[in-house]
């Protein structure tokens, strides 16, 4: 298995993680989304409690870090080629030509 020797970007903080973002790490419509879910973690918290934000720092954290991944698109491709022969297998019977006898 191949994995990437360059060294990890530091995701500590949300600074951290706008910055990554803003340098082009993460996937399409992260830098924006980051935001968003920040806004909606920020609202109405229960008092000195913010597991929100928390959630969203360790949810970036792991998107930039999957992005950077050197076997994650292969990981997916072989995902998806799964799921689509699945599929395929599982294709229901056309039951008038089973019974029928007719060619598929």
């Amino acid at each position: 298995m191949e994995t990437s020797t360059a060294s990890p970007l530091r995701l500590r903080t949300v600074d951290d993680i706008r910055a990554a973002l803003l340098a082009g790490h993460g996937f399409p419509g992260d830098k924006e989304a980051l935001e968003d879910d920040l806004q909606r973690a920020l609202e109405d918290p229960p008092e000195g409690d913010l597991p929100g934000v928390d959630s969203v720092i360790v949810d970036y954290r792991g998107r930039i870090r999957l992005h950077e991944d050197s076997t994650f698109d292969t990981a997916v491709e072989e995902g998806i080629d799964l799921a689509m022969r699945v599929k395929r297998e599982a294709q229901p019977i056309d039951r008038f030509r089973y019974w029928s006898g007719a060619p598929s």
